[in-house]
């Protein structure tokens, strides 16, 4: 209902909860404010777009969705995943994505669920009425799990943020979203 207040969103380690034992794992979080970020990284992630939009404009090319984990708790659907460059296949974000599929039209779930293609394309493809609200940015300490899926020799910084997709005007997806660090464009 217009007006309303929006329903309290999850944070950071409730998102991160639906796949780690500890926020550890993932990494070490510090918020920041978009002045302490370097330039590369306040274009990729202090706006209020589409991540899959902003990577591949930054790239010059298009960027595939890879899903690593899932889980399903009506309503709710939740994936870990990593978004690829489509010429070397190398990652250049990771995400952590919970959809409250109430609100979505049936032809966009049933994509969703397809896990074919990265959410912020079918939400376009669909011309779902969107708006991404950044919640959080985040200076990042990369934990084994990212290390590991952003093949990196160890703890390396690196930044995210915390999102929140309202469509047709209900906060419908929850989102984690660092991008892979020391890439440059493609």
């Amino acid at each position: 209902m217009p007006g309303m207040p929006y329903p309290p969103l999850a944070d950071l380690e409730t998102l991160a909860a639906l796949f780690y034992d500890t926020l550890d794992e993932l990494g070490q979080f510090t918020e920041v404010e978009p002045v302490e970020m370097p330039p590369v990284y306040q274009h990729l992630l202090a706006h209020e777009e589409h991540m899959t939009v902003t990577v591949e404009q930054y790239y010059g090319d298009r960027v595939d969705v890879e899903v690593v984990a899932k889980r399903h708790d009506p309503p709710h659907y939740s994936r870990k995943i990593l978004l690829r460059r489509r010429e070397d296949h190398v990652v250049v974000q990771y995400g952590i994505v919970r959809i409250n599929l109430g609100v979505l039209a049936e032809q966009v779930r049933d994509e969703i669920l397809s896990e074919r293609w990265p959410l912020g394309t079918i939400l376009i493809r669909h011309d779902v009425l969107r708006r991404v609200r950044l919640l959080n940015l985040w200076r990042v300490e990369a934990g084994p799990d990212l290390q590991r899926l952003f093949e990196l020799d160890g703890s390396q910084t690196t930044y995210g943020r915390t999102a929140v997709i309202d469509c047709n005007d209900e906060p419908a997806i929850e989102l984690i979203e660092i991008v892979r660090e020391g890439l440059g464009h493609g």
